[in-house]
């Protein structure tokens, strides 16, 4: 571990020096080091290289490649405070770095309090609208308020047990009041329904920058506390987790029918996160390998495909300084080659194959029936509200008239390769979970 810190620490010079490409090859070549380890890894039992399995592994590959891509489709904000940005993302894929490869309860926890400081400052210092004040103090309090019962029950087994590993296993059960404390941060970062309502305020306040780290990593780490809680104690989940399930099921149906009300696209984009994050912790509730596995696929094809939704919202809003779906139509004939992109992203969204999204929530519908037999029956009407609010997202935007005369915008090279980083792993993942 101590040589990938050693790393990561000596890229803070590349920061202030300006060395742009040089820092965006430096995260990418981070990527190819660590994909080609040799090391003895399972399916969430630690190895012994710094205690990573294949959930914690993924999600690693995962954040260093959002946080390269948050890098370039910010390219123009650096005309102004460069270092500053650079540093301030740095700080964001160190803090989950730490996360994600800690074996201590306490540095997690310590890691996940930290992580909200560069976050807050990047929606603070780059948003969009004087409201993002309150958007991050949304952000900052739900996430305070809910993790302080978790450092109350770290300090109890601290002090009680003296243990404070992961690797550890408790075979007595507390009550549920110890269990709520124990998983209610990690719902709120997840969101749950009726825990999300600062992901959407945060989400339209902040810069584009902002939308990719929340979408593509920030609510991938209620899923991995979560996992990792569940290898701790069975006894809680096995005999509390029916209440989060059934708010998770009854949730992604709820609030995907609150996504065809919206009229701001990164509030609609914002809510599907929520929807489809119901939908991954409906798979992590239900203890079997199946829905692990359909959880961890839905997480990583989440953080891609909602990434790349956000920054075609972007690409709209900064040519048409508006973000409304009751100006923005036509956009086919303003934009003719983005909506091909468009239309790709909203069908992998609603679930489509050949994308690993549809793998993901046909893996989840079978591991929640054998949970609960007639859960398939929210879990279909929510797929599809999902997909009316998808296309209900595509047709206001990409059809209708212009609202201007007859015109052709030109995208630039950077914004395609932003798009195609995005679309090939979706694509290239699938095959190769058909091929092993």
């Amino acid at each position: 571990m101590m040589g990938f810190f050693l790393f990561l620490f000596f890229m803070i010079p590349m920061v202030f020096m300006n060395f742009w490409y040089s820092y965006q090859f430096f995260y990418m070549f981070f990527i190819f080091m660590f994909m080609f380890l040799n090391i003895n890894m399972s399916f969430t039992c630690l190895s012994y290289f710094m205690g990573i399995d294949y959930i914690s592994f993924s999600l690693i590959i995962l954040s260093f490649y959002i946080i390269s891509l948050m890098n370039l489709a910010s390219s123009f904000m650096f005309n102004y405070n460069t270092s500053f940005f650079s540093l301030v993302n740095y700080f964001i894929c160190l803090f989950l770095f730490f996360i994600f490869f800690s074996l201590n309860m306490f540095v997690m926890y310590m890691s996940f309090e930290f992580i909200l400081v560069p976050l807050v400052i990047l929606i603070l210092g780059w948003g969009y609208q004087p409201e993002r004040l309150l958007s991050g103090i949304y952000l900052f309090f739900y996430t305070l308020f809910g993790s302080l019962p978790l450092f109350v029950f770290i300090l109890y087994l601290y002090n009680d047990f003296y243990l404070l590993s992961f690797s550890f296993e408790l075979y007595f059960n507390f009550n549920f009041f110890f269990h709520l404390m124990l998983v209610i941060p990690f719902l709120i970062k997840l969101p749950m329904f009726m825990l999300h309502f600062w992901l959407p305020k945060a989400h339209v306040q902040a810069p584009i920058s902002g939308s990719m780290i929340l979408a593509g990593l920030m609510l991938k780490i209620g899923g991995y506390g979560l996992i990792r809680l569940i290898y701790i104690n069975e006894v809680f989940f096995f005999n509390y987790s029916y209440v989060w399930f059934s708010l998770g099921v009854l949730g992604s149906l709820m609030v995907s029918m609150v996504c065809l009300v919206q009229v701001d696209m990164k509030s609609l984009i914002a809510y599907s996160s929520v929807c489809h994050m119901g939908l991954c912790l409906v798979g992590i509730l239900t203890m079997s390998y199946v829905g692990l596995f359909g959880s961890l696929v839905m997480m990583i094809s989440h953080g891609l495909c909602s990434s790349a939704l956000f920054c075609l919202a972007n690409i709209c809003y900064l040519r048409l300084n508006s973000r409304s779906l009751y100006l923005i139509k036509g956009m086919i004939s303003f934009m003719p080659s983005l909506s091909f992109f468009w239309f790709l992203f909203i069908c992998f969204n609603l679930g489509c194959p050949p994308s690993i999204n549809f793998l993901s929530e046909l893996v989840i519908i079978m591991s929640s029936i054998y949970y609960f037999d007639f859960s398939y029956f929210y879990l279909l009407m929510s797929c599809f509200f999902c997909a009316c609010f998808s296309f209900y997202l595509y047709s206001y935007s990409q059809h209708g008239m212009f609202i201007d005369m007859y015109s052709y915008c030109n995208i630039t090279v950077s914004e395609y390769l932003l798009l195609i980083n995005h679309l090939f792993p979706l694509f290239m993942l699938c095959f190769l979970f058909m091929i092993f």
